[in-house]
């Protein structure tokens, strides 16, 4: 059949295929135009009904799921994409980094250990301080959680694997050979100098001439690309990748909190990613974003950066908090007191921490009123904090025998010291005392009280807690010893701190004076760092001794008698079959779940189509609405993430036609990827899962998780876009000479109005193309793109034209930088857009895409749509805003 020309009955079975599988109310088996009707089964998702297999499957389905989720290893070891093994890695490195790091704080605390010492001078105590921090918030905390996530979200949503397994291996490596890049500029001399925080002017190019903070700048931007490309990861896999019958309402708290923690990044992570961009303009181009003398502000940095940074704390501490959230009640024998309370504190303390940036600029000179109203919103955040806090007392108040074990320990080290932490951030939240303690090491140790104990405790229990699903359970004893000696050595090192601060001694300061009473506030610190890392080393010692990746024996059990889903069984294909959930602890309300599970006597016992699949369910109810076959190992995600690193380096160090060349190689293994490892369309009508249930295998429109995807993907560019909004507003209030300043030129009208009809016209023909594919004429696709690619690229070219011909130019003035701040932004998209158009006319040559077989042109237009809105919007801002203003 010619699906470009597809006849009524093609159409007719296109709608039946498209229409999601609404279970029970409509009939979950999706039949072709002709086959009878069939009545729908009773609901299998009942407590009542019987197991959706009665009867133990046939072993030979597991010797078939053995072979389709088999790991490659050997040279091949790199194209993995089990999440068991990503994970792992994954956890690995973030420990790594976490040692790194620490290396460096011991330098620096022998350093400071008594006045006046020599052992760094200035230039290197501020590579390494600048490096430290660095790592600690970008390349130890973050990725650390996220790695958590993706060893455990499949486990615990039952799933086979979230959805997009290569896009979690591409993150791993892209994350791996950024951060191994961005630590070795210390070997160099060339590390960044100027703090993790990167103020400007201090930045600029007048004040830091050479590369080290292009290494910041560009080696920070690439690690974020990891950290959002996990985030598309888990928000789709924990929304649509549940287990059937787990709803929102019985979802582990740890899914809670990596949902929040996730949708976080996605609104975070692109003020970051829109500051450096500005930065590295301003210093690769001479655009003066930030420079005062030609209109620019450094305070548009720290806007930008804190709207991040604040968060960034929050980001950090709601995995940790879910993760507590998960081993107290296990350790207490009881569920979580207040399961509700603590979800939507989880949600709220996400929301409030958006509102807390300006917290860290209670300095620089903001009105009262601003400084009130963030004041009373850095007082809002402890509310939900202190919710989850009397949550967890009142767990282990009620639990019928809580165990004194070593994930228990660290559970407890956490409460104390996080603590602390929240009370002395309650002192800084108060105005007039932030501009005593301001830029003091009383700030140095509430960070510090907050970030160890609000995420390194937690997360190391939790490493004690989980290890037995990778393995074996880590020492006893050598678990113990690390608490003890982290929780003294903790305490030990940043207590002092606080009074140190207090007496005066200022950040960020290679070495200080005697006799202002800093002597032994700094020694003491400095013995209590190398106490901890002793209790470090402990942690890593048992790692190495008793790591054991056992991902064909099932893991090491459940040696905590928990009642979550991820102490199932477990396998290279995850549980034998995915169980259907009726409450929040499956394992405790159902003794028998892990052997019915390991029978396959719930859904998806086995392969439908031969390759490696997962169910996909409704992001509320989680009842199943198809089966998704997701991809297996290749080399394309590795090659992606070692050309995008090959592009920031050398972009990084100057050599401009090699970055160009590592961008192709990116850009040629991405479009490999996606060509070989997505929307691989109908492989079979429908299948059946169990208890009766039949969904199709293939679902395009709003239930694909590809769909949902591009919809994050978009949330991401469009919270870049209001920071570029944000940033041409910043710079119109501080120029008081006016915006655009007098004797700007402007371009005449007409360019303008042909940009509009461009970026209009792409958008309507995309439309049209999408209005027919639904009506099953598959031809159009092809001149439908062909023609509206051009006219997005002359929306673009003549916006561009139009400004350059009337004599603006980036280097005059913050209101030209900006707008073309704007037309780079508009330029990439329409880059991206070509490259997408030329990708989508060669699938639909090679016969991938048709009116059923739609994923890949479903993505193609969102992406299209929202560029060609985005370029109108930037019209408005930079001709009719500042025709308004003049």
């Amino acid at each position: 059949m010619d699906r470009g020309r597809a006849g009524p009955e093609a159409r007719g079975q296109h709608a039946i295929l498209q229409r999601r599988a609404r279970w029970p109310r409509a009939a979950c088996r999706l039949r072709l135009a002709g086959e009878p009707a069939v009545t729908p089964p009773a609901d299998p998702l009942s407590p009542d009904a019987p197991l959706p297999n009665p009867l133990p499957r046939p072993e030979g389905e597991v010797e078939k799921l053995k072979e389709i989720w088999k790991t490659p290893f050997g040279w091949r070891f790199p194209t993995v994409v089990n999440n068991n093994w990503i994970g792992v890695l994954y956890v690995g490195t973030a420990l790594l980094f976490f040692v790194l790091a620490g290396i460096l704080a011991l330098v620096m605390r022998l350093q400071l250990a008594v006045p006046g010492n020599a052992i760094l001078d200035h230039e290197t105590y501020n590579q390494f301080f600048t490096t430290h921090g660095t790592i600690m918030m970008f390349l130890f905390a973050v990725p650390a959680m996220e790695a958590m996530g993706v060893y455990l979200l499949p486990a615990m949503l039952a799933a086979r694997d979230l959805p997009f397994p290569r896009l979690s291996a591409y993150a791993y490596w892209a994350y791996l050979i950024g951060g191994l890049f961005f630590f070795g500029s210390l070997f160099f001399g060339l590390a960044p100098n100027t703090g993790w925080y990167m103020y400007p002017p201090l930045t600029s190019k007048p004040y830091s001439p050479g590369i080290n903070a292009d290494f910041w700048l560009l080696g920070i931007g690439f690690i974020e690309i990891s950290a959002i490309a996990g985030a598309i990861e888990i928000i789709v896999g924990i929304l649509r990748n549940r287990a059937p019958g787990m709803t929102l309402a019985r979802m582990p708290l740890f899914c809670w909190a990596m949902l929040v923690f996730a949708a976080m990044i996605v609104f975070a992570f692109p003020a970051i990613i829109w500051a450096t961009i500005l930065l590295e303009l301003e210093r690769a181009f001479d655009w003066p974003f930030f420079l005062p003398d030609r209109g620019g502000d450094p305070l548009l940095w720290q806007h930008l950066f804190w709207f991040f940074g604040h968060p960034e704390v929050y980001i950090i501490f709601l995995p940790a908090a879910g993760m507590v959230s998960m081993i107290i009640p296990t350790m207490a024998r009881t569920p979580l007191v207040g399961y509700g309370l603590v979800a939507m504190a989880l949600v709220a303390t996400g929301f409030l921490s958006f509102g807390l940036w300006v917290h860290h600029m209670y300095t620089t000179g903001i009105p009262q009123l601003s400084l009130s109203f963030f004041s009373s919103a850095s007082f809002a955040v402890t509310v939900p904090t202190g919710v989850q806090v009397f949550a967890w007392l009142a767990t282990l108040a009620v639990g019928r025998r809580v165990t004194l074990n070593v994930p228990t320990l660290y559970m407890l080290g956490f409460l104390f010291i996080f603590v602390l932490g929240g009370l002395t951030g309650v002192m800084v939240a108060v105005v007039p005392f932030d501009w005593q303690a301001h830029d003091t090491y009383f700030i140095v140790a509430h960070l510090h009280y907050v970030l160890i104990g609000g995420m390194v405790f937690p997360l190391l229990g939790a490493l004690y807690y989980w290890a037995p699903t990778a393995g074996r359970k880590l020492s006893d004893r050598l678990g113990r010893w690390s608490f003890w000696l982290l929780f003294g050595g903790i305490n030990l090192t940043f207590f002092p701190m606080h009074l140190s601060g207090l007496r005066g001694m200022p950040r960020r300061v290679y070495t200080y004076p005697s006799g202002m009473g800093l002597e032994w506030p700094n020694l003491i610190s400095s013995i209590g760092a190398f106490v901890a890392a002793v209790g470090v080393a402990c942690v890593v010692v048992d790692l190495l001794r008793n790591f054991r990746m056992e991902t064909g024996g099932g893991g090491g059990g459940n040696p905590w008698s928990a009642g979550t889903l991820e102490w199932l069984p477990n396998d290279t294909y995850a549980a034998r079959s995915i169980p259907r959930v009726h409450g929040r602890e499956p394992l405790w309300e159902n003794p028998r779940l892990t052997e019915e599970v390991e029978q396959g006597r719930h859904f998806l016992p086995g392969t439908v189509t031969g390759r490696r699949e997962t169910i996909v369910t409704s992001p509320v109810a989680a009842v199943p609405q198809y089966v998704q076959v997701i991809p297996g190992p290749s080399w394309a995600h590795v090659v992606a993430a070692a050309g995008t690193a090959g592009l920031f380096t050398m972009l990084t160090i100057q050599l401009v036609w090699l970055a160009l060349a590592f961008g192709a190689l990116a850009v040629l293994a991405t479009l490999w990827w996606l060509w070989t490892g997505t929307d691989y369309g109908p492989l079979r009508d429908d299948a059946e899962i169990g208890g009766g249930l039949r969904v199709p295998v293939y679902l395009a429109g709003p239930d694909s998780t590809a769909w949902w995807a591009m919809i994050v993907l978009l949330l991401v560019d469009g919270t870049v876009f209001a920071c570029l909004l944000f940033t041409h507003g910043f710079l119109w209030l501080v120029n008081p000479e006016g915006w655009p300043p007098p004797g700007t030129p402007l371009p005449h009208a007409v360019w303008p109005l042909f940009s509009a009809m461009g970026y209009t016209g792409s958008a309507v023909l995309l439309w049209l193309a999408d209005r027919a594919l639904g009506h099953g004429r598959a031809g159009v696709i092809l001149p439908a793109v062909l023609l509206a690619l051009p006219l997005l690229l002359l929306g673009f070219g003549a916006d561009l034209w139009g400004y350059w011909s009337a004599g603006l130019r980036p280097t005059t003035h913050s209101f030209a930088s900006s707008v073309y701040a704007n037309l780079f932004w508009q330029g990439l998209h329409a880059a991206i857009v070509f490259v997408m158009a030329l990708y989508l006319a060669a699938r639909r040559l090679a016969g991938m895409v048709d009116p059923v077989r739609r994923v890949t042109f479903d993505c193609v237009r969102l992406f299209w749509l929202y560029a060609a809105t985005q370029g109108l919007a930037g019209l408005v801002l930079t001709h009719l805003v500042p025709h308004a203003l003049r």
